[in-house]
């Protein structure tokens, strides 16, 4: 039963996570920047992501990382570093988008924290990891890479 529950909420958060990207990749004007510039907590630092001389590589890294994730934990492969790499980018989107530690509904814990806490469950759940295609690979040379 447990695998059941960690499988389906390995496909939700990678769902969530394709489609998030796969907007953005699409969309060849979408920029992070204003997300940037609007930071109410350590606004310096994520001032300095939206400079012109770093959106170029921010805005694609953003991007590409978002859908790939989602495409891993779809697929069943890489899924425990596609996990920490979902739960990393939680905590880095919490932070502008509240004063901490006040949140719009609530204190300290919203939804982003919310996420985290699920790809980091993801992440060491074995029964998250069981159905997927990485059983085909590692009967490949790509099931030697440590990270499938």
């Amino acid at each position: 039963m447990i695998t059941t529950f960690a499988t389906a909420l390995r496909l939700a958060l990678g769902w969530f996570m394709f489609f998030a990207g796969l907007e953005k990749v699409l969309d060849p004007s979408w920029s992070a920047s204003s997300f940037l510039l609007g930071a109410k907590t350590f606004p310096d630092f994520y001032a300095w992501f939206a400079l012109p001389m770093n959106s170029w590589w921010v805005d694609p890294i953003n991007a590409w990382g978002i859908f790939l994730i989602g495409a891993a934990l779809l697929l069943g492969v890489w899924v425990r570093p596609a996990a920490w790499a979902g739960a990393a980018l939680m905590i880095l989107y919490y932070f502008p988008h509240n004063a901490f530690p006040t949140v719009p509904h609530g204190f300290i814990v919203e939804e982003h924290i919310v996420y985290a806490a699920a790809f980091a469950l993801i992440s060491v759940l074995p029964a998250a990891q069981r159905f997927g295609l990485s059983r085909f690979f590692k009967k490949t040379v790509l099931g030697r890479l440590p990270l499938l």
